[in-house]
């Protein structure tokens, strides 16, 4: 009876123990590639037990805002940052870098019950409803779009984001290369002063406004509107050409749009040439300070993005994000490799 329970004490010991050794990995930001993100934590925690990714998805503002406070030790964001963010970023604990995690779709979902066909829209059309100036379902322009096509005498509830998204940034930079008037009215950014609309709070609170409210309208990455069973439109591209949101339309996007890649991995692939480019399609990117303070924690972090970006791409398409390719993937590690404590690299 005695071993027993010296046995059972002994693993309870051993349990806290590993506890106490795990090492927890604090991230915030997109819900974008929050799907993906949190796959891969399950899926790195099964290789590597003594770590834990804690992702908190508060959109890509919020984790821009974290990582400068402090808070975290990466952020997440689909919108690169601005120098003004990077600006602050550098006051308070030096300069951030980009490393591009994975490769999606921003969709444009709507709920009209009775229609059964694919919604056509181009990219003015769209700009026009988010602006307030197309109101109705069966606007003659609606009707051109979409020839055939029994659309309802109905008004059109715009759904946005109510917080600070790269979602919204990915939305409105595509929608600033095709409409002039949105470029000069509401240009691009993780925060709109949106002209029309209610807002929903993540992909998933814009995704369930839609889902809810027949006539709505609204925009999300692919992944929501699958998992909520959301009709979404084919998108007339750069080209001319109606497109359905697809991996292999984002990855036409990438290799048509970003032939030469900046230095600094912030790069924009939205409206991309090319008949089967799709033209919402977007990276999102991790965002962690070159000069850390933490040797071990540090390590922890760039031993899971190394991870996260070479083989942890191997879950992208299942979750119906675009992998990264092979280029892109090397770029990541050199810059990775970057990453100092102490003026010394930490990964070699």
């Amino acid at each position: 009876m005695l071993r027993r329970v010296m046995a059972v004490l002994t693993a309870v010991l051993l349990s806290v123990g590993t506890t106490k050794a795990q090492k927890v990995i604090n991230g915030a930001g997109a819900t974008f590639p929050y799907p993906l993100i949190s796959k891969w934590s399950s899926e790195y925690q099964k290789i590597n037990p003594n770590v834990r990714i804690n992702y908190q998805a508060i959109g890509s503002g919020g984790g821009i805002r974290q990582l400068v406070a402090g808070t975290v030790n990466f952020g997440a964001s689909d919108a690169p940052m601005t120098e003004e963010q990077m600006a602050d970023a550098r006051k308070a604990h030096g300069d951030v870098i980009h490393i591009p995690e994975t490769l999606g779709a921003v969709v444009v979902v709507y709920n009209l019950p009775g229609v059964t066909a694919n919604l056509k829209f181009d990219g003015r059309t769209i700009a026009d409803i988010y602006l307030g100036k197309i109101s109705n379902w069966n606007d003659p322009r609606m009707k051109s779009l979409n020839p055939g096509v029994k659309l309802p005498d109905k008004r059109i509830l715009v759904v946005h984001r109510a917080d600070g998204s790269g979602t919204t940034y990915i939305f409105a930079d595509y929608l600033s290369k095709v409409s002039q008037e949105w470029a000069a009215k509401v240009g691009k950014s993780t925060s709109l002063d949106w002209p029309a609309g209610i807002g929903g709070k993540g992909n998933d609170g814009v995704a369930g406004q839609v889902a809810r409210t027949p006539g709505a309208i609204g925009y999300v990455e692919l992944i929501y509107a699958l998992q909520n069973n959301i009709s979404f439109a084919d998108i007339r591209n750069a080209a001319g050409v109606f497109v359905h949101p697809s991996i292999p339309g984002v990855t036409q996007a990438l290799t048509n749009a970003a032939k030469t890649l900046p230095e600094d991995l912030r790069f924009s692939i939205t409206n991309a040439p090319g008949k089967k480019s799709y033209p919402i399609s977007s990276a999102t990117w991790f965002l962690l300070y070159k000069e850390q303070s933490e040797y071990n924690q540090a390590r922890g972090v760039l031993e899971f993005m190394r991870w996260a970006v070479t083989e942890g791409q191997k879950f992208s398409t299942n979750l119906d994000y675009a992998p990264l390719p092979a280029n892109i993937q090397a770029l990541n590690i050199e810059k990775l490799k970057t990453v100092t404590y102490k003026g010394e690299r930490i990964l070699k």
